[in-house]
């Protein structure tokens, strides 16, 4: 039988099936670009790559829509027609690993041609029935080394023999002895011999300016992650740094972190082995730390509405926080993630309007947000039963939020919201917690102010109701629509008076333009108590001084972005 003998829903399904092959063919050659980013140092093509490979999934969804359009002419709007793809593509599909990632390609070219709101059981594969990892059993491509006990750098030698590149380790050698003490020093809890063996997957990581080994070290009687850190700098190729805590592992697969490019054959093997090293981690975390961020959206939405139907006497409420001008933001007090809407109007002093907002947001997205902004995932047609919404909150989406809310019958469907992970927000934090805690929380505040800066992000709006702090205590900015790239601000020293009449102003005596930023009067902007606000004078003090700002900016027009490394230094080797 030939191919135009196939029934038409047979062929549209293959046709499904062929754009989604497309889009991870396209998706492989972008992130296998990687490697020669990291080994000629091309740190500005590596962040335009990342752009690039954000926007394939949609342009493929798009290439895909007008494939089926030609090929079905006016029947694709049939949902008889679209019932038999859909089972005509489950059978396809049903053997591959990554069947899953096939399914949410599928979920998203019938919502774009359906326009669909909230979910259709009938066309659609429902992400509530399948809990992907659990059918995968094949193993992922690894490899093993055996640990001696009295030369332990010899299977470290080994280690960076395999993992070659196109420009030679420095001090090859002496790299492998410092990884070797390391994991020693690191595990000598675990015993006289604590590294028996260690096992890394064969896929290398990359982001920003590194390399990452991904895998696991194993003692005798238990295991823990381990990840080594390459660099290639001025001083050459080496290791820079070993991570055996799941902390600290945790954190560079985080949800502040941009993704990875890591060239995987397959997807879901490799996510449940990260997930054997991270079993707290949510999986839709790890897809989309992975760079299928739909997929981790699929998986989001899943969880979360499993959790949601599962406790069903629980209510939506505001989420905890000052409530913001621009944003309406509720959450289920049992899960950590809120959903956040924009609203009509904008109190004063905002002069932003709803598409400057969804700029914002689709901006981070894009960025890198070298742990310190968290991702924002943005949901359509999101359907909740009206019941579930406290009385209050149902009240203010319905009033303040009428462009994305609308009730359907006994439903609340949300056209557009963004959804986060729920952090504490610094304001409530800084109240509720020890000196010591408050002075750290604080200090780490201004190091994700300097830390998005060295970064070429601004946040524009720096109270710390807008920043959020994790279970580790480390600061994240959240709130983005007074966000901007650092290029665009214009730092100016604050003018000084030149009589006693401009000194007693009430208001500024001089021009100030709409992008002009003054950081010498940062601190009211701040709102931090003046404990906290004197440790960070006394730390940071060049987050006042404009001449510090200015020459960033002169660095980023000279294309020189300064390194930001995603650990501790305690975490780097000697």
């Amino acid at each position: 039988m030939g191919v135009t003998d196939l029934p038409l829903s047979t062929l549209l399904a293959a046709r499904i099936r062929e754009g989604f092959e497309d889009y991870h063919a396209r998706f492989a050659v972008i992130t296998q670009r990687a490697r020669n980013r990291f080994e000629t140092r091309d740190w500005s093509a590596a962040r335009q790559d990342a752009v690039e490979r954000i926007g394939l999934y949609d342009a493929c969804i798009a290439e895909t829509v007008d494939a089926l359009r030609r090929s079905a002419g006016e029947a694709i709007g049939q949902r008889g027609l679209w019932l038999q793809i859909r089972s005509a593509y489950a059978a396809m599909i049903e053997p591959l690993i990554d069947a899953e990632l096939y399914k949410t390609f599928y979920n998203t070219l019938a919502r774009r041609l359906f326009a669909t709101q909230g979910v259709d059981a009938d066309v659609e594969f429902m992400a509530m029935d399948v809990v992907p990892s659990d059918a995968i059993t094949h193993p992922v491509a690894r490899h093993t080394y055996a640990v001696s006990a009295t030369r332990p750098a010899e299977a470290l030698m080994r280690v960076l023999g395999d993992y070659q590149f196109d420009v030679p380790y420095v001090y090859q050698l002496r790299c492998a002895a410092a990884i070797a003490v390391r994991l020693q020093d690191d595990l000598q809890h675990w015993g006289d011999h604590p590294v028996r063996s260690i096992e890394l997957l064969d896929t290398v990581f990359y982001r920003e300016r590194r390399a990452y080994l991904v895998g696991r070290v194993f003692g005798e009687h238990r295991f823990s992650p381990c990840v080594i850190a390459l660099v290639n700098d001025d001083k050459g190729l080496r290791a820079d740094a070993v991570l055996t805590r799941r902390r600290d592992v945790a954190h560079l697969f985080g949800v502040s972190r941009s993704y990875f490019q890591a060239d995987l054959t397959t997807v879901g093997d490799a996510v449940v082995f990260l997930r054997s090293l991270l079993p707290a981690k949510p999986i839709d975390e790890i897809y989309t730390v992975l760079g299928r961020a739909k997929q981790g959206k699929t998986e989001r939405y899943r969880t979360f509405f499993h959790h949601f139907q599962t406790h069903p006497d629980e209510q939506l409420v505001h989420a905890d926080g000052t409530p913001g001008m621009v944003m309406a933001v509720f959450t289920l007090p049992s899960y950590p993630l809120v959903f956040k809407l924009i609203r009509d109007r904008f109190a004063w002093p905002k002069k932003m309007t709803r598409s400057d907002v969804e700029e914002k947001y689709a901006l981070v997205f894009t960025l890198d947000r070298v742990g310190r902004l968290l991702d924002a995932q943005p949901y359509r047609y999101l359907r909740f039963p009206r019941a579930r919404f406290s009385a209050a909150l149902r009240e203010e989406l319905l009033t303040q939020c009428a462009s994305s809310v609308h009730e359907e019958g006994d439903d609340l469907v949300i056209d557009l919201c963004y959804v986060q992970r729920r952090f504490r927000p610094l304001n409530l934090y800084l109240r509720e917690q020890t000196a010591e805690a408050r002075r750290a929380a604080t200090l780490d505040y201004a190091q994700a102010i300097t830390d998005m800066a060295r970064n070429n992000i601004f946040p524009g709006d720096m109270l710390p109701k807008n920043f959020g702090v994790s279970r580790h205590g480390r600061a994240v900015f959240y709130d983005y629509d007074e966000l901007s790239l650092l290029t665009d601000c214009v730092f100016r020293a604050w003018p000084q008076p030149r009589n006693a009449e401009e000194a007693m102003a009430d208001e500024p005596w001089f021009h100030v333009g709409p992008h002009d930023v003054f950081p010498e009067r940062f601190a009211p902007f701040m709102g931090l108590p003046a404990t906290e606000l004197a440790a960070v004078r006394e730390h940071f003090g060049h987050l006042f001084d404009p001449a510090w700002w200015q020459g960033l900016q002169a660095r980023f027009v000279a294309g020189d972005y300064p390194d930001t490394p995603p650990y501790a230094a305690s975490h780097r080797l000697a």
